[in-house]
């Protein structure tokens, strides 16, 4: 069923159901409903997520890949069931295009150093937008500072959309990457990144999204959109923390050197030389975050059983709805108006530090996020030292909305 074909009823009520699916969801905060709209920063945890962990520590923890005994062999196959799933979950071509990393930004750090390490010279350009969070900035200024390669900057007009002339422009035979991300963390912006693809694919260049924010909103198929590199982060895919995924093409990846040294990232080692082993070891030494990745594989296939079909049209119908209640409430001012949005509303408030709209919600239990949200950049781009977020997921519902606005006007009153 297309998104925009679900009644809007049948979605409200699937929502309610699946908010019990999520057992923090069923707690109080200070003695009220808890409305949890700080999604962009982590998600909550299903109980089959939660149920897949606890499973792994009863009834298989071992190390993975070098014990023969039952338990290893238990360890090893959830890890690498895992892998296959995220695979899938990704459109991934092959299982071993999977590097299983600490978070995106630890995906992103990797190809910096990795691919850059070889690829960028003197003189060579990497291309990133106004927007990134800055995980996906700071690694490319490292990278240039390395090599000598120059970093530009596509900026962004007063909406938040990108400047896609001003991307036309900047795109040319010196850029060597383009590393943009899919969704805004800081705007709720959506890149036209099929399109940007194509156009740094046409001037002999490759591409890093950086999906941490996306790929839990929108179905991604890697192949279809033509990604060089993919990194997403579990904690936002309703998955554990301290898991990330990064998704690199084949040839790529065989010709990056190893990220990091260490044990099971190896085919052989002398004093005299050591030799690399095969893809995708050869990016994961030591022991890896085995419960994290039986975590993520089970949140990739809660995301897949309830459908980006529904997920879609209920956050679309989220999204409307707070962007109309929140922008009523008097003297609030949304901060990225873009008109392809998803799952963000951030917003300023006359009169009122962001820090000090959280701490009064906070009280009214609802939970927003509240500073700059690691996009100082595009702090400045807006001439605000902070705004405060609300972000949504597949199980906030309409009464999570209304009690954030109710919350505002609490706010407006105490700040009169």
């Amino acid at each position: 069923m297309a998104a925009d074909t679900v009644p809007a009823v049948e979605t409200a009520a699937r929502a309610a159901s699946i908010r019990e699916e999520f057992p923090i969801l069923g707690i109080e905060a200070h003695g009220r409903r808890l409305a949890y709209l700080d999604n962009a920063a982590t998600t909550q945890k299903p109980r089959e997520v939660i149920d897949a962990i606890a499973g792994y520590y009863t009834t298989s923890n071992a190390n993975v890949h070098r014990g023969v005994h039952l338990l290893s062999e238990r360890a090893t196959a959830a890890f690498e069931g895992a892998r296959d799933d995220v695979a899938a979950y990704f459109g991934a071509a092959h299982r071993h295009e999977i590097i299983f990393t600490r978070n995106a930004t630890e995906g992103i750090n990797l190809v910096a150093q990795s691919w850059g390490g070889r690829h960028l010279a003197a003189g060579d350009e990497v291309l990133i937008s106004a927007m990134e969070h800055h995980s996906n900035i700071v690694p490319w200024q490292l990278a240039c500072e390395r090599t000598g390669a120059v970093l530009k900057v596509v900026p962004i007009d007063d909406r938040g959309a990108l400047d896609m002339e001003a991307f036309g422009r900047l795109l040319g035979p010196r850029t060597k990457i383009v590393a943009m991300t899919q969704l805004s963390n800081a705007l709720g912006t959506v890149t036209p990144m099929a399109e940007i693809i194509r156009a740094a694919h046409d001037a002999g260049a490759v591409v890093l999204v950086d999906g941490a924010q996306a790929a839990y909103h929108l179905p991604v198929h890697v192949q279809a959109l033509g990604a060089d590199f993919y990194v997403a982060t579990g904690h936002k895919l309703y998955g554990p923390t301290g898991i990330g995924v990064l998704y690199g093409r084949e040839a790529l990846l065989d010709a990056m050197p190893p990220y990091q040294g260490g044990g099971d990232m190896i085919a052989s080692v002398t004093f005299e030389k050591s030799t690399w082993n095969t893809l995708p070891y050869k990016f994961e030494a030591g022991t890896p975050h085995i419960e994290g990745a039986v975590g993520l594989g089970a949140a990739t296939r809660f995301i897949r059983r309830i459908g980006f079909d529904w997920i879609a049209a209920h956050e679309a119908d989220l999204l409307a709805y707070a962007t109309a209640a929140v922008s009523a409430v008097p003297g609030v001012r949304l901060v990225g108006t873009a008109p392809v949005k998803a799952s963000i509303v951030s917003f300023v408030m006359d009169g009122v530090h962001p820090h000090d709209i959280g701490t009064v919600v906070d009280r009214m239990g609802v939970a927003i996020r509240t500073g700059h949200h690691c996009a100082q950049p595009v702090m400045a781009r807006f001439g605000v030292p902070a705004t405060a977020r609300a972000s949504l997921a597949m199980y906030n519902t309409r009464e999570d909305i209304d009690q954030l606005v109710d919350a505002l006007h609490d706010v407006r009153r105490v700040f009169a």
